[in-house]
Parts: C-alpha cells; structure tokens; sequence
C-alpha cells in the first residue's frame, strides 16, 4: 500500500464523533456455554464507571489490585486475541478493552478461560463515554485496530476516528505514548493519517515504508488482519503523544 495522501476529505467535516453508538451489536445467537460465560465471568472483569460523575473522574489504575505499572486501551478489541496476547505478554499493565459487540467479547471471555485476564477490564458499550470518564494523562498506549470502516460518504460521521475521539485520546494519553491504528479499508487509511497530521497532539512516527506496511513487532495479529491480507495489505500508523 502507498503511503496515504494528505488530500482526502477532511475527517472533521462529517460529524462531531460522539453521537450514538452505530452498528450491530450481536450477530448469530450465542451458545449456551457462551451465555453462561457472560453471565458469569463478565461481571468480575468489567470496568464500574459512573456516566453522572464528572468527566475525568476515572483513574483507570485504580480498577486493578495491585496498581499495574501503566494502563492501556484498546477500542474495539474484536474476539481478543490481540488484547489477551498484550495482557500476556506485559503481566505488570493493566489492560482496558472496549468492544460493543457482544460475539465479539463472549469470544475474548472463552479465551481468558484459560488464563492471562488477571490484569484485563472491559466494557461491553461504546468506548466514547469512557473516554469522557478517564483522568487526563492516565493512559500509557491505546489501539484502535481495524474499526468499521463505513465506507459510504454518507456513514463517515460515524467512524470512531475522528478529530472528537483524538482529542479525547489526547487528553488522556500520557505525553510520549503511541497511538497505534490500524485498517484494511485505503479510504480509512487516509482519513485516519489526515487526522493524524492535523492533530496538534500527535507526530506520525514513521521514517519508512515498513513503518506503515508491517505490523509492529510487539503487536498480535488479529482475526481481522488475517482477513485484511486476503483483500490487500493493511496500513498500520504509529503517532506518539506529544509532550
């Protein structure tokens, strides 16, 4: 994939981001056996957030025993795999997981099941609110990986990458931490670097093709990027917080 022009239709022109939540939340009907775990595991792991308190209230390490290192966030975490490989891989961080989909996070409790969710909260809802909720400077890295494109003009207003979310990111993003997005979609992949470049808050960190045609090293892949391959390359943009 060439590296996205800088001329796509301005991000901040289809809609202010923090409307209601599109898109399904469930597809086929669950299992019993899956069921049973959202009734029974997701309660323990889910993030308690207050939407009458005042925004940035929330310190998120504080929903962890004992306090983690760092937290980080990942928005739309799919069935998991690359949430609970993360939560694995860095025991000391605490992990927060947004996905609405409900498929999608009776797939990642299947897969705690076997251990690695001692250090993992999610919430099943949309990640907006509680972007509101967070302490400013309380996160240390945050993913938004292969979201929904909604490819028709008319549906942009409801990409999750907008310049509402960033700058939400942006408050609550300790300086110097990454954001790392990533798409399938070469639409998406343009508007997400356009918003990238015109965010004060953020420096795109590549110097090189391989900074936005390879996954990163640390990064799993997912279930979605698999697919992604079978269609064309992914884009994968990098940005750090500035200080």
């Amino acid at each position: 994939m060439d590296p996205p022009e800088r001329g796509s239709r301005d991000p901040d022109a289809a809609g202010d981001g923090l409307g209601r939540l599109y898109g399904r939340r469930q597809g086929r009907p669950l299992r019993a056996g899956r069921r049973r775990l959202l009734d029974e595991l997701l309660p323990g792991l889910a993030v308690p957030f207050d939407r009458a308190q005042p925004p940035g209230y929330l310190d998120p390490a504080s929903l962890f025993s004992p306090r983690p290192s760092e937290v980080w966030l990942e928005i739309g975490f799919g069935g998991g795999e690359h949430l609970t490989a993360q939560a694995r891989a860095h025991p000391t961080v605490g992990f927060i997981g947004v996905e609405p989909f409900i498929n999608g996070m009776a797939s990642f409790l299947k897969e705690t099941t076997s251990g690695g969710a001692d250090n993992v909260r999610v919430l099943m809802d949309d990640a907006r609110p509680l972007l509101a909720a967070l302490a400013s400077a309380s996160i240390g890295r945050a993913f938004v990986l292969f979201p929904d494109p909604w490819p028709k003009k008319r549906h942009w207003k409801r990409r999750i990458v907008c310049r509402a979310v960033l700058d939400e990111l942006a408050r609550i993003l300790v300086p110097g931490a990454e954001l790392r997005l990533a798409t399938d979609d070469p639409g998406y992949g343009q508007w997400m670097l356009l918003a990238l470049l015109s965010h004060p808050a953020f420096e795109w960190t590549a110097r090189g093709p391989a900074d936005w045609r390879v996954r990163p090293v640390d990064q799993p892949q997912t279930r979605y990027e698999a697919k992604a391959l079978g269609a064309g390359p992914p884009l994968f943009l990098t940005a750090r917080r500035r200080g």
